[in-house]
This record gives structure tokens, C-alpha cells and sequence, in this order.
């Protein structure tokens, strides 16, 4: 290197390191209170703007699309409640359809969380406003392809976790210790190299709650179906719900 160009070097380095900043510090967070009253003057051209679409959403939202003979919740059972049994049909009597159009396959088993039932369906008519509450989020049902071997592990995920996880198409019977004592789909025992086809939600199958049994699978099935429409389109079709507590999944004495 020539020494001009050694010199040049050097003055940009020392330009470099005598610009350098020493890291900046919070040193202190400062907050005031701005209360929210009823004195903010509504801007009537931006509410004339809206109004119309307001009433339609609270039409559409208010809509009577069934009734509730009792008040259901997620905590009115032990291991099996009428709400989580009824989440479960819904899936599968809305979803079944698409995916055998789709494939010419049938869903075996649903399986969805506890945890997602956010709200209660009260006595009286149901709404768009209950779907809602019920479910709120974005959750769309997939089905996944999985071995008998890894359904076994499905069903030791639920006798561990010893909550009330809605499921459909299969039976599951605990001992006083939550041991399985009978694992069966559709009625049948488990088949280790048998494919069954199981619904539930993409929150679930990318690992929610902790149900890491779904990968590696066979393949799945995205039905671009939204659980909580699905239970619009069940509540359409059924002049009067009747959710039951049954035998799909229970503890024995």
C-alpha cells in the first residue's frame, strides 16, 4: 500500500471511531391520565358517513337464527360438556361435506380445545352476536391425516391433560387414575398403519395447547372454513339447539 494511501486509511478510521455515540439509556418514563367522557363532540360528517353501514352490521349481528332450550357452558361437565359435544357435531356436520366433495374422504374424529369456548350460550334465541362470543377467533378447521399410532398419542394427550377438550367420532373412557381403559373410532379399536382423517382447528395443528401430535402427518386439508361461521350455518339450519352430555369421553369411578 502506497503511503498516501496508508494516510488516507488512517483519517477515515479516526473519522469513524471519533463519531462513534456512547448507547443511548432510558432514564426516566413519564405518563399522564387522559380520561374518556362523553363531552368529545362527535364529528357528524364521518358518523353520516357510517351510519348506514352501523345499522347494518347491527341488523346482521342481531339476527335471531335459533333458540337455546337451557343456558350451556364449558364448565358443566367434568371431562364432557354439552357445549364442547355441540362444537364438536357442528365441525363435523358443516365440515364433513366440503372435505368429502373434496376428496371423496370422510372425517373420523374432531377434535378442538376447551380453551376456545369463550363464552356461555344463554336460554333464548341465538344471534349471529352468540356465534361471536363463542368463538372470536379467526380459527379456520383443517383435517389432518394421521396413523393409528399417532392417534394412540392423541388419545394420551387428552387422559394427561384431564380437561373437557370437545371432541366427536370417538370414545374415550378414563379409570379413577385417568388411565385409558377404552380408546375406540367410529366404535372400533384403533388400527396401528390405519389413516384416519381428524378436524380441528389450524390454531391446534400449528401446536396450540400443546397438541404436538399432528406433525409429521400423511398430508392436510385446509377447508377455508372458519369454525364460528360454521356454527352460523348450523344455527341457520336448527329451529332449536339440543346439545347432550354422553359417553364420548368419560372417567370412571
Amino acid at each position: 500500500m502506497k503511503k498516501n494511501q496508508l494516510l488516507i486509511l488512517i483519517c477515515v478510521l479516526n473519522s469513524i471511531y471519533s463519531c462513534k455515540q456512547e448507547p443511548v439509556a432510558l432514564s426516566k418514563i413519564e405518563g399522564r391520565q387522559i380520561n374518556i367522557i362523553d363531552t368529545f363532540k362527535i364529528d357528524q360528517d364521518f358518523d353520516a358517513l357510517i351510519s348506514p353501514y352501523r345499522a347494518r352490521l347491527e341488523e346482521d349481528i342481531n339476527t335471531v337464527l335459533s333458540y337455546s332450550p337451557e343456558t350451556y357452558s364449558k364448565n358443566d361437565g367434568g371431562l364432557n360438556t354439552a357445549i364442547g359435544n355441540l362444537m364438536a357435531n357442528i365441525v363435523f356436520v358443516e365440515g364433513n361435506p366440503i372435505f368429502n366433495k373434496r376428496t371423496n374422504k370422510n372425517i373420523d374424529v374432531v377434535l378442538l380445545n376447551h380453551g376456545s369456548i369463550r363464552s356461555i350460550i344463554s336460554k333464548g334465541n341465538i344471534t349471529t352476536e352468540t356465534a361471536f362470543k363463542v368463538m372470536p377467533f379467526e380459527n379456520n378447521i383443517v383435517v389432518v391425516a394421521l396413523k393409528g399410532q399417532q392417534i394412540d398419542s392423541m388419545m394420551q394427550y387428552l387422559s394427561e391433560a384431564k380437561r373437557a377438550h370437545p371432541v366427536q367420532g370417538m370414545q374415550l373412557t378414563l379409570d379413577g387414575n385417568y388411565k385409558i381403559s377404552k380408546a375406540l373410532i367410529k366404535g372400533k379399536p384403533i388400527i396401528k398403519d390405519k389413516t384416519y382423517y381428524v378436524a380441528t382447528s389450524n390454531y391446534l395443528y400449528d401446536g396450540g395447547d400443546k397438541m404436538r401430535f399432528f406433525k409429521p402427518n400423511d398430508s392436510v386439508y385446509y377447508l377455508d372454513y372458519k369454525i364460528r361461521n360454521a356454527m352460523i350455518d348450523f344455527f341457520k339450519k336448527v329451529d332449536t339447539i339440543n346439545p347432550k352430555i354422553d359417553n364420548r369421553f368419560t372417567q370412571t369411578k
